[in-house]
């Protein structure tokens, strides 16, 4: 987003309190996104491109991450992905993963309290701090195992291949 742009001093003067750096790098989290798809005033301020992005963002937002997955939310994830490569966003962590492994998200995401989206963030601060802050894709691996340990829907077998013998043969 341009820093001279009308969008982005308008977040600037809403969200006072965030730095620059972090309007630039797009920090929001639930409660001010959703203050955004109610706010007329944001949408009109941005420019074209951005508008794009902006309504592609709102279409996973609602349809994919709201509380009915749309039949067509591969197509909106991969639209917007296509956009934010296209306008040269940096992506984070959470981005890849929403790309990688859309087939792991539930029906009913929207659904999920906040205490789920915290527990995301001290999971992945655990991890990191285990990987000693360097993203990898060992340390991507690592969560994806610990949700797949966590579902109690996914059958999966860890168990040695040897048969073990008893101490009474």
């Amino acid at each position: 987003m341009d820093e001279n742009g009308p969008a982005f001093k308008y977040l600037h003067k809403k969200f006072t309190r965030l730095s620059v750096a972090k309007i630039k790098e797009g920090v929001f989290v639930g409660p001010r996104i959703n203050q955004f798809f109610r706010d007329p005033k944001f949408e009109k301020l941005l420019q074209s491109k951005e508008k794009q992005i902006w309504d592609a963002f709102y279409q996973v937002s609602t349809n994919f991450l709201g509380n009915d997955k749309a039949e067509n939310y591969k197509d909106l994830v991969q639209d917007m992905l296509a956009l934010f490569q296209d306008y040269g966003c940096n992506m984070c962590l959470k981005i890849h993963f929403l790309d990688s492994h859309l087939n792991f998200f539930p029906d009913n995401c929207g659904k999920s309290s906040d205490e789920h989206g915290e527990h995301f963030h001290q999971d992945i601060a655990n991890i990191k701090k285990r990987y000693q802050r360097n993203l990898t894709t060992a340390l991507l691996a690592d969560y994806c195992w610990t949700l797949i340990r966590d579902a109690p829907h996914v059958h999966y077998k860890w168990q040695a291949k040897r048969n073990r013998k008893s101490e009474a043969d």
